[in-house]
């Protein structure tokens, strides 16, 4: 009997995991993968957009055309999940039935809920560049700013890609700085964090490199309302950061049908997961994949790659009927933008923070260390991303577990 397995969203996740069961799976599995456009957004690229260091046009792909032959591609909403019979229900009527369910849609922005983000000023003032138009929006923004006090503020977490607010932050200063009006801007960072970032090691680094740039570091500011009319972020305790430009990471949550489907899901439109196995905990045959997943681990697309391996192996052990595959450890790799050219690489796990040394081993690229040869690595993740990522091909030399090789440990690095 033809056992289907249906994927929910065709982001990185959904694609790589689909691709990779495509590649492992008897043909017999039928694979089918479901999102509501055809429009695959390579979203580190939006950091880049406001710049003008990326061609909008060329951060969109087809989501369809990433899929290996044999995967047949679904275009509609989800509507909810019924966990208890084993079927997706989808906007459009329809209703598909599995054996496995993967998600794998991703966290979704909710500018909504915070009070007056998305009122006056809401792409005039206030910007965000976490998705296409937003983007594209700051970037006129920013063309047409002469001076005055930015700000970039993380209204919670978790959010996706948590060092890309602090990378817009060194992109500007190196931005202004090329325009000739730096010395007429303020640049600040806002964020509900007691540091810079989760992680101590890496958050001095970064404090830091804020420090160095001339950015303003204000903490444990949990933004409640945004007055974009009157220039101002106003946190719950009532202290308020002014600015004349914000752009503003707004609050996560998960998929709306997570809410819509009784057991699923958290709170938050999370799915709970297995830190190790990824497999679901609301039933078994049901496993889930990158920032849909509520697991303690960054939200960023590295996560999702590393556990491609991990998350394919344990969907073909279940169907199997063997044990799952407890070897995920939270790998987690980011590069992060620095400007200039330059760009900083932090690795770590569940266990281990990041730590300074090298990746992925002891002579290769430097960690929590600036250097030219990081941001030729972030520029040539963007081809490995189409070609090798999404195809569901191994990164040569990158391995699914956190490598310990390299680097300097926990002890060394917290005295």
């Amino acid at each position: 009997m033809t056992k289907r397995i249906v994927v929910l969203g065709g982001g990185t996740g959904g694609t790589l995991t689909a691709n990779r069961l495509r590649r492992t799976l008897d043909r017999d599995v039928a694979i089918t993968v479901v999102d509501q456009d055809d429009s695959h957004v390579y979203q580190p690229g939006l950091l880049f957009v406001p710049f003008g260091l990326a061609a909008p046009e060329g951060i969109v792909r087809s989501r369809p055309r990433q899929l290996h032959g044999g995967i047949s591609y679904c275009r509609s909403t989800v509507e909810r999940v019924d966990i208890d019979n084993d079927m997706v229900h989808l906007a459009n009527g329809a209703a598909l039935a599995y054996d496995v369910l993967v998600i794998a849609t991703g966290a979704r922005l909710l500018p909504e809920e915070t009070d007056g983000l998305t009122g006056p000023g809401w792409r005039e003032t206030v910007h965000t560049f976490y998705d296409y138009d937003g983007a594209m929006a700051l970037a006129a923004a920013l063309a047409d700013f002469d001076g005055g006090r930015l700000v970039v503020n993380v209204v919670d977490m978790p959010i996706k890609c948590p060092v890309a607010p602090l990378e817009f932050c060194f992109l500007a200063d190196w931005y202004f700085q090329q325009r000739g009006i730096r010395d007429r801007v303020d640049l600040t960072y806002v964020t509900p964090l007691d540091a810079a970032f989760t992680k101590p090691v890496a958050a001095n680094t970064l404090a830091g490199l804020l420090a160095e740039k001339g950015v303003e570091l204000v903490t444990e500011f949990n933004t409640g309302e945004v007055d974009g009319a009157g220039g101002r972020l106003v946190s719950f305790d009532d202290r308020v950061v002014d600015f004349d430009l914000a752009v503003v990471v707004p609050l996560h949550g998960g998929a709306a049908f997570v809410g819509a489907s009784p057991g699923l899901g958290d709170e938050f439109g999370f799915v709970p997961t297995d830190q190790h196995t990824l497999q679901s905990m609301a039933r078994p045959n049901i496993f889930v994949i990158g920032d849909a997943a509520a697991i303690p681990t960054s939200k960023a697309g590295s996560v999702t790659h590393f556990e491609g391996e991990v998350i394919t192996r344990n969907i073909a052990r279940f169907l199997a009927g063997q044990e799952l595959d407890a070897s995920f450890d939270g790998h987690t790799n980011c590069f992060i933008e620095s400007g200039f050219h330059k760009a900083l690489l932090i690795d770590f796990n569940y266990d281990t923070q990041p730590l300074p040394g090298h990746f992925p081993t002891g002579v290769a690229l430097p960690l929590l260390k600036e250097s030219r040869l990081n941001h030729l690595g972030k520029l040539m993740f963007a081809w490995l991303y189409w070609h090798s990522l999404l195809p569901g091909r191994d990164i040569p030399g990158v391995t699914t577990a956190m490598p310990h090789a390299g680097k300097h440990s926990p002890a060394a690095a917290d005295r």
